[in-house]
């Protein structure tokens, strides 16, 4: 069975006077590769005086680059997703055999592949980990002699995040980072997706964010 859920997102900008505006980028597009159906999708831009050409990025997302030749004095983006929610296994995928049980090192070829998902994420600049998600990974339980298999090794890393971590709805703009999360001991679905990257990350997984709606 699946829901038929409709989104719209809407974002506006009114200046005090026209202005020149630079060429935008709109990733608000469901990626090619989404297991979620996509029934419909519609990107509409305000004023009606631009150009737009779709783009893809390096990992195959959609990009809309948008150019306005003439100053404006309002801009609306509106993005309209119509998506078909099925009910999904979210244990339902095949592990290497080489990476049934952690540790375990990625083949070399998939490695250099990864490395942009396994740098360290920073807690400011160029300062690696901070020293709260640092020791939040040093309480986590050793590793049993001969590891953990793979799947029971996640369960409990998200297990402890989410025992640590309360959840709010943040309205505020931006991503916490892992300290902050840490030490709020609350935050929003993204601020505690950002402090598991930066969890796994360390444990040399590779790891990324993804952005999404909560329907």
């Amino acid at each position: 069975m699946s829901i038929k859920v409709a989104l719209e997102h809407r974002t506006t900008y009114r200046f005090a006077r026209r202005v020149e505006v630079g060429p935008h980028v709109v990733r608000l597009r469901p990626a090619p590769h989404t297991r979620t159906p996509i029934d419909a999708y519609s990107l509409t831009i305000q004023p009606d005086n631009h150009f737009l050409n779709w783009q893809q990025d390096p990992f195959g997302n959609w990009m809309a680059r948008i150019v306005f030749p003439e100053p404006i004095d309002e801009l609306d983006v509106t993005v309209g997703v119509v998506a078909d929610l099925v009910s999904i296994n979210p244990f339902d995928f095949f592990v290497e055999e080489y990476a049934e049980t952690f540790p375990f090192a990625y083949e070399g070829s998939l490695a250099a592949d990864l490395a942009p998902y396994l740098r360290p994420v920073d807690e400011t600049d160029g300062t690696g980990p901070g020293p709260l998600v640092r020791a939040f990974k040093d309480a986590l339980p050793d590793l049993p002699e001969g590891g953990l298999p793979i799947v029971d090794f996640l369960v409990q890393v998200n297990a402890a995040v989410q025992n640590d971590v309360a959840y709010s709805v943040r309205m505020e703009p931006g991503v916490q980072t892992p300290d902050t999360t840490l030490q709020r001991a609350i935050g929003s679905c993204r601020d505690s997706a950002w402090l598991l990257v930066s969890l796994l990350r360390q444990y040399g997984l590779a790891a990324r964010f993804v952005s999404g709606y909560l329907v």
